[in-house]
């Protein structure tokens, strides 16, 4: 059984491999002829094209990791099947369903692989590409500086007119409100230095105002130095200046926690999040669904439909996705259902359908 085991994860992973080969090149070649309009623009050379995709190479292949992985065990188990082996596993007492774990087992291995791509490779490569590309071309330095933004912190309300690299803010206004959400006092800095989750406002003037009286009373100080402590930090910070497909899995979960501790709304961000952690049990599914499709339907059609069935499976998928992320925004659903229902209908479909081919 070992062998057979193996022989059968050699056969997905060797088209797995393939199919990523295919579409990344693909996807990676329409991305260089977006890029050969600006070949030529300030420094920016046909090298410097080529770095700059090299670079988002590794973003490509976790974009379209679900139908790398569909399409790798479609067409691995389609071309057993055209084969008749897997006619003679069956012939031989092989269950489905011991075929079906070995195809899991590979496929799991493979997401498991492109989720660590997708946590810790991804966000860097994307990253030094947009400054790569900036530099290459003359212009700002992407996500270098970032201009004003608003936070909200406990009984804080901060506003930064400009954030140098996380650490030095220029142009720094804190107001602070009371219990009864009354203003406390508004603390103004033309720079501040932030230190982990302490920042230093330097020369600042200091407004206290005194509201208990019929007539509010405001005192002005002048500091050096004014130091106010907060909850987050310079990651917080710098997600702040991305979209939420942009950040990590800890980058969302970390921006949920403090939007949701400040009485903020979080929803785009539980979205992406709940939706990235449910995705690895949707491939699941998905590959459980295929293999009913490789039994039956699939065993004698031709390539190009293999390839057309697993494409048509991946979109369907991706776009309930994204359709039930909108809708529970739209109406203020639960995030963590919309994502879940999906992922549970497919695998409720697939088992079915696997039980079927099974009993035969």
């Amino acid at each position: 059984m070992k062998i057979l085991d193996r022989y059968i994860a050699k056969t997905l992973l060797k088209y797995s491999l393939s199919v990523m080969v295919i579409l990344v090149g693909i996807f990676a070649f329409f991305k260089f002829l977006e890029e050969v309009d600006d070949i030529g623009r300030a420094s920016y050379t046909l090298v410097d094209a080529l770095t700059y995709i090299g670079l988002l190479v590794p973003s490509i292949t976790y974009m379209l990791s679900s139908l790398i992985i569909l399409l790798g065990a479609i067409l691995g188990l389609g071309y057993l099947a055209s084969n008749s082996e897997l006619i003679i596993m069956r012939g031989a007492g092989i269950p489905v369903t011991e075929i079906t774990k070995t195809t899991l087992k590979v496929s799991i291995a493979f997401i498991m692989l492109m989720i660590a791509f997708g946590e810790f490779i991804v966000p860097i490569s994307s990253d030094y590409a947009k400054q790569y590309r900036a530099q290459a071309l003359g212009q700002k330095v992407v996500g270098a500086n970032q201009q004003g933004f608003w936070i909200k912190d406990s009984n804080h309300f901060i506003h930064v007119d400009r954030n140098i690299n996380g650490q030095v803010f220029n142009k720094v206004t804190l107001i602070k409100v009371n219990n009864s959400s009354e203003l406390d006092s508004v603390v103004y800095s033309d720079s501040a230095n932030f230190d982990g989750k302490t920042v230093e406002l330097q020369q600042s003037s200091v407004y206290q105002i005194d509201s208990s009286k019929s007539i509010a009373i405001i005192d002005k100080q002048l500091l050096q130095k004014y130091m106010t402590e907060v909850s987050f930090d310079q990651g917080l910070i710098q997600s702040l200046k991305k979209e939420p497909k942009e950040l990590s899995t800890w980058q969302l979960f970390n921006q949920v926690s403090f939007l949701s501790n400040n009485d903020l709304s979080a929803g785009t961000y539980e979205v992406e999040l709940y939706s990235r952690l449910m995705k690895p049990f949707t491939l699941i599914a998905m590959i459980i669904l295929s293999v009913p499709f490789v039994f039956g339907s699939l065993r004698n059609s031709t390539l190009g439909r293999k390839i057309f069935m697993g494409v048509v499976i991946s979109l369907f998928f991706e776009l309930s996705s994204r359709i039930g992320g909108m809708l529970s925004l739209r109406f203020d659903l639960n995030h963590l259902l919309s994502a879940s229902l999906p992922t549970a209908a497919v695998f409720i479909v697939a088992l079915l359908m696997l039980y079927r081919v099974s009993a035969r």
